[in-house]
Parts: structure tokens; sequence; C-alpha cells
């Protein structure tokens, strides 16, 4: 039997992340309103739309689709699915995201142009907000836009060459993000993984007939973000941190 023992870092259930999400109301160059179309790459990611109204899109390997979100809307995707939201008016969401949060803490890469995702350095330089506060917000418009144009770009050939027009883009994605993976091991191991090692052994203890874990029981409690307003891939966040 596994021996159980309770008491870790404190994590939400399964080791998700929360932040609350205000999408961006500023009109793109083609006409939309919204967020910057990026990918996660180890990571999944959920929407809870809690007020407003607007859409996703996505782009995977098979192919584009535009989903209506609404307030009460619960949609999710896997890691590979390129992603845009498309605010139609006031549209806030819970983001739900495995891993401790791990998509707004590094896994992430936008759907820049080729010549921006040829080393990590080049995707830096074009991605890195410049600027404090309310100052920032042109920079986060500017890639947003740069971001788009690559995502067109991904559209138009998917249309002629099915999933292989983002074979590319994902290879050139993976370079850019293997500098961080020991960090991305480290949030697993001691968040989703831990969590369900734990449920493994409350389980074992169970089967055993006893229950040690049920006497380090207590109510945990996030009193309020520990920022807000920061500039995201999708509009402003209220973000939870939890470092596990």
């Amino acid at each position: 039997m596994c021996e159980f023992e309770p008491g870790g870092a404190v994590a939400l259930p399964g080791g998700i992340g929360i932040s609350r999400l205000s999408v961006y109301d500023i009109e793109a160059p083609d006409g939309l309103v919204g967020g910057t179309p990026h990918v996660h790459l180890a990571c999944s990611e959920g929407y809870y739309v809690i007020a407003g109204s607007g859409a996703v899109q996505t782009l995977n390997p098979k192919g584009f689709t535009e989903t209506p979100l609404q307030a009460g809307t619960v949609v999710w995707f896997d890691p590979g699915t390129i992603h845009r939201l498309v605010n139609d008016g006031g549209l806030q969401i819970l983001t739900l995201m495995s891993n401790s949060g791990l998509p707004e803490a590094g896994d992430a890469v936008l759907t820049l142009p080729p010549e921006h995702l040829a080393d990590r350095e080049t995707y830096l330089e074009a991605t890195t907000l410049r600027g404090e506060g309310e100052a920032r917000t042109t920079s986060a418009m500017a890639r947003r836009d740069l971001a788009l144009q690559g995502f067109a770009v991904l559209r138009e050939s998917y249309e002629v060459q099915g999933p292989t027009a983002l074979d590319d883009f994902y290879a050139a994605a993976v370079r850019i993000v293997q500098p961080q993976l020991a960090d991305w091991r480290r949030r697993w191991e001691q968040g989703a993984r831990r969590l369900a090692d734990e449920t493994g052994a409350a389980l074992d203890a169970l089967d055993a007939g006893t229950a040690p874990h049920l006497q380090t029981a207590e109510l945990h409690r996030l009193p309020a973000p520990t920022e807000f307003g920061r500039h995201g891939m999708c509009g402003r966040l209220d973000i939870y941190e939890i470092n596990p």
C-alpha cells in the first residue's frame, strides 16, 4: 500500500490555476475586437463565461472553428489548439488552467510571423511588453496585431495544406519554450502530479480501512487576487497566484 502523507503545499483542486479575464475591448486591424492568438504546448485551458458575449476562434489539426460565448458558457481546449478571443461586448471570463496556471506562467507562444519565431531571443524581443501600467496597452496591442498577421497566414495555409500547415509553427514553438521546461516540470510535480498521487494514497488508505488524511482537513481561501489588471494575451487579468 502507498503511504499517505497529507499536508503538502496549498493548491487548488486538481492543481488548476484560475484568473479573471476582461477581454480586450480595442479593435484589431481585421475589424474584430479582442485578444491575441496563441497556443499552449503542455497544458489545457478552460473558460467559464461570467458576463458579456463574444466567441473563441480556434485552429488545430482538425481545422478552424468559431465557438460563440455568452454568460454561463463552458468550453475548454487541449494543448496545440491555437485560440483567439473575440469580444462582442463586456466579455468577462473565469479562466481555468491546468498545472497551477502554467498557461499564464509561461506555457504560451503567440502566432507571430515566421521571422519572429527564428529563436527564443527574437521571439522575446517581439513579445515583451514595454512601459508600466496603462502605458503597456500600446505595446500589448502591437504584439496582438503582429500575432494576428501570423494567425491569418496559418488559417490561409491550412485551407490549402490541411494539418501540415501547422507543423512549422509547432516546431518553432517547441524550440522557443525548451529553456522553460525544468520550471514547468517542477510546477507539474509539485502541483497536479502531487495532488493526483495524494488521491491515490488516500484511496489506498480507505481500501485498508483507514483515513489519516481526514485528520488534517481544513478550509483554504484566496482572499483576493494578488494582481489586478495585468496585461495578458487575451485581455486584462486579475491574477490569483499560487506557486506550487
